[in-house]
């Protein structure tokens, strides 16, 4: 190749072009290897248990995507000394499975810990092993529609930022450069923040005179990187949502509520006592659950047909395997295998006793698994899988198969525990389907085989689940869930939803205020889902991201050259694929030293909130110099393409 980094269609095809790979399809190399799978099931393990302690922390876990890669090539290119792409990426694909599963058990099967449950390793094991099996089996058959016919309009944007780290890893040269730029400052920068706590990571400012208003950004650079990826459009929807939640709903809930002298549930307190982030996470986020379940229930309907085209495709290519008219580089796992593997689960958790759902809770867990599983791998698509809401989901999920489980007769802890099982192994799919969707994006990108990833990936799903019920029991035992420490508080809520159905009191009205606004954005032909994803998240993880929507919007809008425009976004891309992959290693490694309790932290931060602030927008800066700076008579740019 003459030519260096990802080839020419990677962000999008002009009409008629066909997507050629980093690898052709026609050209094998090392991929599925005994070093792959060992090394995959290792980091899997790992980043597995560091993301679980983390998500009960905080209640949000890191991507192990773009970290996993920079392990794999640190070991398999730098000390081995072996070189193949598709190696590396197997291990990525593998380990990656570890973070997506441990954010399944721990958004929810610590609630039964907090009813005094004490569930086996084996139990927890076999839950997130076939919720994990179904995300990745449901996911198979409309890989076609998402990552290959939407290709150009689905960003998935880790799912290539991994892909630009392989290739630059691969080769180097002028696309390695902004990548590993950009990887420096993401990783020095979390390092610096979230590592000696110079400064505040994550800011917020109440709106004077503006009683209940707020604003707030997370002040990382991997956020303003997904931004950049994703667009302006994606990301100004997302902040209206947010702005939908933050400057007009809680405003409003505060006005009204400093009058009223007593708590409405769910909320413990009065309204006046509640702080604003207390109003966001007692009313909004269940408006927000209502909202994102009906914008997904609206995206599915409409990607039905081409579900079931993608789905018609994958049966006509079974047939047509066997004379090798299926390229290498489209070639899903067989049909057959799948359409088994799912009745195989199905059965299991209607009869395994570690599943006490019996065969309507199995019927169930396959209808919303194959639902979420498509929504989880769109949304994933759209804004990334940091921004994935799969609590929502599971919230949604546990909204409906509670009512259904207590219509037909299932009542007071008997139901609690059903219903949570159900929402475990939904959730757990629908983290793992879209961590498969990014992972299937990057081979789609570099050249893999789908097949391969796929088996891979439910390889990575049984190596972290046959180690997760250790990691949670241990974790329990050492800080107890629910308490400071381990404040556990997508599982809290999960636990607050099933009570509140099944003692009668759950807030019906603020779910239907959720799926009416997600109804009239469609009526406005306004995209209801990514909108309804900023409703339910926190407004300080879209602003950042706007601010890279920005930046690209001006690129796009200033350049009129489509060539020249064309190179600066890759360029971008590049830089934005650096701070994420940086970011995104420092934070596994300051998970693992915070779980062994090393804290090298300043007992006072050198920069304050405007300090944070400033120190972002320089990163900000940063980006939007590498994008705008006019250096193509000295920088051969063409080289990050490859013919």
């Amino acid at each position: 190749m003459s030519k260096k980094g990802l080839p020419d269609g990677a962000y999008g095809l002009k009409e008629g072009q066909k997507y050629v790979p980093y690898v052709p399809s026609e050209k094998k190399m090392p991929e599925f290897t005994v070093l792959s799978i060992v090394l995959g099931v290792l980091l899997s393990a790992l980043f597995g248990a560091a993301n679980a302690y983390l998500g009960l922390k905080v209640g949000m876990t890191v991507s192990a995507s773009i970290p996993a890669a920079v392990v794999s090539m640190a070991i398999v290119r730098v000390i081995l000394q072996r070189k193949s792409i598709l190696e590396n990426n197997m291990v990525q694909t593998i380990a990656s499975a570890g973070e997506s599963l441990a954010a399944g058990a721990i958004f929810t099967i610590p609630a039964l810990f907090l009813w005094g449950e004490a569930p086996s390793v084996l139990t927890m094991g076999i839950l997130t092993f076939v919720g994990g099996a179904l995300g990745v089996l449901f996911m198979i058959p409309i890989r076609r529609y998402l990552i290959v016919q939407e290709h150009g309009k689905l960003p998935y944007p880790e799912g290539v930022a991994c892909a630009e780290v392989l290739v630059a890893g691969e080769e180097g040269g002028t696309g390695a450069i902004y990548v590993f730029i950009g990887a420096l400052v993401g990783l020095i920068y979390k390092l610096a923040g979230d590592g000696f706590m110079m400064f505040p990571t994550s800011i917020d400012f109440e709106i004077p005179k503006y009683h209940g208003a707020m604003v707030g950004m997370d002040v990382y650079p991997a956020l303003l990187g997904v931004g950049f990826i994703v667009g302006p459009q994606i990301s100004a929807y997302m902040l209206g949502g947010a702005i939908l939640g933050w400057l007009v709903l809680i405003p409003a809930i505060s006005f009204f509520g400093q009058y009223i002298n007593t708590p409405i549930f769910p909320a413990t307190k009065p309204i006046a006592e509640l702080s604003i982030t207390q109003i966001w996470k007692s009313y909004i986020r269940y408006i927000g659950a209502g909202a994102v379940a009906t914008g997904g229930i609206i995206s599915l309907i409409k990607s039905i047909p081409t579900i079931i085209n993608s789905f018609k495709e994958a049966m006509k290519g079974y047939g047509k395997k066997a004379t090798g008219i299926i390229e290498r580089v489209d070639a899903d796992l067989n049909p057959k295998f799948v359409i088994a593997g799912v009745i195989v689960l199905i059965v299991l958790m209607a009869v395994l006793p570690q599943i006490p759902v019996k065969i309507w809770g199995a019927i169930l867990i396959a209808i919303f698994g194959f639902f979420f599983v498509t929504v989880s791998s769109r949304i994933v698509g759209l804004v990334g899988s940091s921004s994935n809401p799969v609590s929502g989901m599971t919230i949604a999920t546990l909204l409906f198969s509670t009512v259904i489980l207590k219509a037909v007769g299932y009542k007071d802890k008997e139901g609690m525990i059903a219903a949570l099982i159900i929402g475990a192994v939904v959730c757990t799919a629908a983290a793992i389907a879209g961590d498969t969707s990014q992972d299937l994006k990057t081979g789609y990108l570099v050249g893999a085989t789908p097949w391969k990833q796929q088996v891979g990936e439910l390889i990575g799903v049984l190596a972290s689940a046959a180690v997760i019920g250790f990691i949670l029991i241990m974790l329990h035992q050492a800080y107890t869930f629910g308490s400071k420490e381990l404040s556990a508080p997508q599982a809290t809520l999960m636990k607050l939803v099933i009570e509140g159905i099944m003692e009668g009191n759950l807030p019906w009205n603020l779910v239907f205020m959720g799926v009416f606004i997600s109804l009239m954005l469609e009526l406005f032909k306004i995209p209801s889902l990514p909108v309804a994803i900023g409703l339910y998240l926190p407004i300080s993880l879209s602003t950042p991201i706007m601010v890279g929507g920005i930046i690209r919007g001006i690129v796009d809008k200033k350049i009129k050259d489509e060539g020249e425009r064309k190179e600066k976004v890759e360029k971008g891309i590049l830089y934005s694929s650096g701070l994420i992959a940086g970011e995104g290693l420092m934070g596994v490694i300051l998970a693992f030293f915070a779980y062994f309790e090393i804290d090298f932290s300043l007992k006072n931060p050198i920069l304050e909130r405007w300090g944070a602030l400033v120190l972002f927008l320089l990163v900000a800066l940063s980006l939007a110099y590498f994008v705008l700076q006019d250096k193509s008579k000295k920088v051969d740019v063409n080289k990050t393409k490859s013919v």
